[in-house]
């Protein structure tokens, strides 16, 4: 792969990576989006409350990626999101739902023993910035 085709995508209105990875990749019109976890980027500290609380900083999170990669959370065409509780799945799809209209990305929700920092949930995805996808 020629590196000059891929792109490090780097937001400060999302946490800095904590670990040896980037907040994205860009290759051509497909970004891979690394895990974001509820860190309130300006304090990289987790955000205060409960899931709900959690997951609305997490899907912000990854609004701001998806934004400083060009995109929108509408181009994502496949989410991974984990999860300590899975009680939690009903809460998790109507937060889901406010952030995202049908055509839904495909995606999996996995239970998991333990979160980076202690966070109660995790996402990364995968976006195509593709006319074919409205904003």
């Amino acid at each position: 792969m020629d590196h000059k085709a891929k792109k490090i995508v780097d937001t400060t209105q999302a946490p800095a990576a904590i670990g040896v990875y980037s907040q994205a990749i860009r290759v051509g019109d497909t970004v891979y989006m690394s895990g974001q976890i509820p860190l309130v980027p300006k304090t990289m500290q987790l955000i205060e409350g409960d899931f709900n609380a959690q997951a609305f900083q997490m899907f912000d999170n990854l609004q701001a990626v998806a934004e400083a990669a060009g995109g929108a959370l509408s181009q994502i065409v496949k989410m991974n999101i984990y999860v300590t509780d899975m009680e939690q799945f009903p809460a998790l799809n109507e937060i889901m739902s406010r952030y995202f209209n049908p055509p839904y990305p495909a995606r999996a929700v996995v239970g998991v023993a333990q979160l980076p920092k202690g966070a109660m949930v995790e996402a990364e995805a995968i976006m195509v910035i593709d006319s074919y996808f409205p904003e």
